[in-house]
């Protein structure tokens, strides 16, 4: 092939990957033009939508007999929001969660608002988001295995805080506090876990295959 011909072959950048290291999902929307001020409205709008969604979440409750604390569909919405939004967006979008909850707003599990039994593990979701928000910018919601520990770590930090919050809360030990705020979930974690599992690598290959 001589010279001429090499200079005529067309170079493609469709295969040139957009994903810049440390990204997570919400990073991958479009971007907005116009400066810092844009995009700190942007930045806004997320870590808003993160906390709605976590409030509607929250509603999506189901009593379990015998114990305070219900399953809903807020830990999995406070550790997709974290994941997606990525540690500092994720921090605020579920710190927002927490103080417009603690303020009056009726958002929290079955509409309720302010502190209770089960307020500590509103604590722990924005530990939560801080931990796979961080862990995610390391790629940890890229593949099945690494999203299942990342989910996994999330859980336990909510429980960290909810568990012993419950104990004090309920004027019982630490050990009663987990056989009613710990236990009876376990199986409903692990179905959550499974969920996100699907979900955030699916995400992925997605926009894996819009840049190939």
């Amino acid at each position: 092939m001589t010279r001429h011909q090499l200079r005529s072959v067309p170079v493609s950048l469709a295969a040139t990957p957009t994903v810049r290291p440390g990204a997570v999902l919400a990073d991958l929307l479009p971007t907005v033009e116009g400066g810092r001020a844009r995009a700190l409205v942007r930045d806004a709008a997320l870590v808003l939508g993160g906390a709605a969604f976590t409030g509607l979440a929250a509603q999506l409750a189901v009593p379990i007999p015998g114990s305070p604390v219900p399953v809903t569909g807020q830990t999995l919405a406070a550790l997709l929001v974290g994941t997606a939004l990525g540690a500092r967006r994720g921090v605020a979008s579920l710190g927002l969660y927490l103080l417009a909850g603690l303020a009056g707003v009726p958002w929290f599990t079955g509409g309720t608002s302010g502190t209770g039994a089960t307020f500590g593990y509103v604590v722990g979701f924005v530990l939560a988001a801080g931990l796979v928000g961080a862990l995610a910018r390391r790629g940890a919601d890229r593949g099945a295995l690494r999203t299942a520990g990342a989910m996994a770590l999330g859980q336990l930090a909510i429980y960290a805080v909810g568990v012993p919050w419950l104990a004090v809360s309920l004027h019982v030990s630490l050990a009663q506090a987990a056989s009613l705020g710990l236990y009876p979930f376990l199986i409903g974690d692990a179905l959550k876990i499974a969920l996100a599992m699907g979900l955030l690598p699916a995400a992925w290959k997605l926009v894996r295959h819009k840049d190939a």
